[in-house]
């Protein structure tokens, strides 16, 4: 079991280099199978043979017209699944549409998701995009969160929904309760049917809610807002360190997060995910502890360098835009570097959007890092 876990996390990777290599120059798909497994990387990718294993797919564009009897692991620009998948799907991309059979869970997010008419999840869906729409049936309990969410289909269980706007269309039909969380009222066709009853939830973040029940500064809220600051002014003294002691590091980083946003983000999905799997199978293995703990420890440090890589990257952007005569000024990057993380600090704050914010910046700077890693040692590439 083991062995293949490892062979996963290295095929992964390797996919996710030629993915990375694949940019330079118009290829096909890298693709390798281990027993069953499919795993697949390319600007184009297209799934038309039957997977017995599970599929671990990335690229600019994914199609995936073949049944896949195991598991689905996806992330890219866009991803369309059109045919049934026996385990779960785990997606993360700038449009989703799935419109087939899920025999488990149906975890995604991205810009634009959509269940399909002709889907259906029998276990549990988490979802979470800009623009959310189900039209397919849940056989399970529903978690979403979107910018505008529609649920058109039946729900065997509970809906927890989260939205700036919340529609119910007239083929809704909720066994369970509603509940939700919306800036609007909630829009309810005459036919949807809602069999446990609906409940307002307060909103997080503004909303029309009485004054009377936000708590006091003196209270647990506070102390999140002074810990969020303090934590931001920690990240600006580590981008004053970066800057000034790399400075060449840093432009170089920032140029793939400016010419290599898309790539920066799927290669730090995958670093993201496949470190820890990584970590723990050193652990296991118990030979392999002190690797194990070497890794833990690199990978907690590296979390709030690629945040602060992302910060870098869109302060060098400004200051090109601003006062392209600076860029090359090391306090003028410093700054316009703090006045990014302080607007990315800010932007978490907003219900939903800001953690997607969060999250897309610090993907994009991990993802950039390992770019320039790859640059810096061609040979373990």
């Amino acid at each position: 079991m083991w062995r293949r876990v490892s062979q996963s996390i290295v095929c992964f990777l390797a996919c996710g280099m030629a993915f990375a290599a694949q940019t330079e120059a118009p290829k096909a798909p890298a693709e390798q199978r281990i027993g069953g497994d499919l795993f697949i990387a390319g600007g184009s990718v297209t799934v038309g043979q039957p997977v017995s294993g599970d599929l671990i797919a990335m690229g600019g564009s994914i199609d995936v017209d073949a049944p896949v009897a195991g598991d689905a692991l996806a992330a890219g620009g866009k991803l369309r699944v059109g045919v049934d998948v026996g385990g779960s799907i785990y997606a993360a991309a700038g449009q989703i549409t799935v419109n087939g059979k899920v025999g488990r869970n149906l975890r995604a997010t991205g810009g634009q998701t959509e269940l399909g008419p002709k889907s259906e999840v029998l276990g549990n869906l988490s979802i979470a995009g800009g623009q959310v729409r189900l039209h397919g049936a849940v056989r399970g309990h529903v978690q979403a969160a979107g910018g505008r969410l529609l649920i058109d289909g039946p729900v065997g269980g509970d809906v927890l929904a989260t939205s700036g706007q919340l529609e119910l269309g007239p083929n809704a039909r909720i066994a369970g309760k509603l509940r939700y969380r919306s800036s609007e009222p909630i829009r309810q066709d005459p036919a949807a049917q809602v069999t446990g009853g609906v409940e307002a939830l307060m909103p997080s973040f503004g909303g029309g809610e009485p004054r009377e029940r936000v708590e006091p500064h003196h209270g647990p809220r506070a102390w999140g807002t002074g810990f969020s600051w303090v934590w931001t002014i920690g990240l600006i003294v580590l981008a004053t360190v970066l800057i000034a002691a790399m400075p060449g590091f840093c432009t170089n980083v920032a140029r793939s997060l400016r010419e290599r946003f898309a790539l920066s983000v799927l290669l730090g999905f995958v670093l993201l995910v496949c470190t820890p799997v990584a970590a723990l199978f050193a652990f296991i293995t118990l030979i392999g502890i002190p690797l194990g703990l070497l890794m833990t420890a690199l990978y907690l440090a590296l979390l709030p360098v690629g945040y602060v890589a992302a910060g870098i990257g869109l302060g060098d952007l400004g200051l090109q835009r601003v006062k392209p005569d600076r860029v090359a000024a090391v306090w003028w990057r410093i700054a316009a570097t703090a006045l990014a993380l302080v607007l990315l600090a800010l932007a978490g704050w907003i219900p939903w959007l800001g953690w997607m914010v969060a999250f897309a910046a610090l993907l994009a700077g991990l993802g950039a890092l390992l770019l320039q890693a790859r640059r810096l040692f061609p040979g373990a590439a």
